[in-house]
């Protein structure tokens, strides 16, 4: 990816989330647990891309530490430009390499996962609130 992008795969991990909230933004402890990261780690390279112009941080009034980070139009245009590679890495490295019958069990893999993500039984409408 850092090969036809500036960003390495965890900062388009963090520009890609945020992308997809609504008005492109997320409490920092939020990004933090959707990236599988330490806010101290999310904080250093929230802090990269916040220098680059791609994000931007700030408080949230009130008690407490509650700081969010928005994707700014430069970081949405960054990740609409590297999404197609990242894509094609995921296809080319992973879709391309499996059987059919393991399509399927990845398949059933991710909609168990997703399910236990959103509190949900693999069976469950998914339609339906937990």
């Amino acid at each position: 990816m850092q090969r036809e992008t500036p960003l390495t795969f965890f900062e388009y991990i963090v520009l890609s989330v945020l992308s997809e909230q609504p008005e492109r933004t997320l409490r920092m402890s939020d990004l933090a647990a959707r990236t599988s990261a330490s806010l101290s780690r999310l904080s250093h390279v929230v802090g990269r891309l916040e220098k680059r112009g791609l994000i931007e941080r700030a408080r949230v009034p009130g008690a407490g530490r509650r700081t969010v980070a928005t994707l700014t139009e430069a970081g949405h245009h960054e990740v609409v430009a590297a999404a197609p590679g990242h894509v094609a890495a995921v296809r080319e490295y992973l879709i391309d390499q499996l059987e059919p019958h393991d399509l399927a069990a990845l398949r059933r893999i991710g909609t168990a996962v997703k399910a236990a993500i959103n509190g949900r039984r693999p069976d469950a409408d998914p339609d339906q609130a937990p």
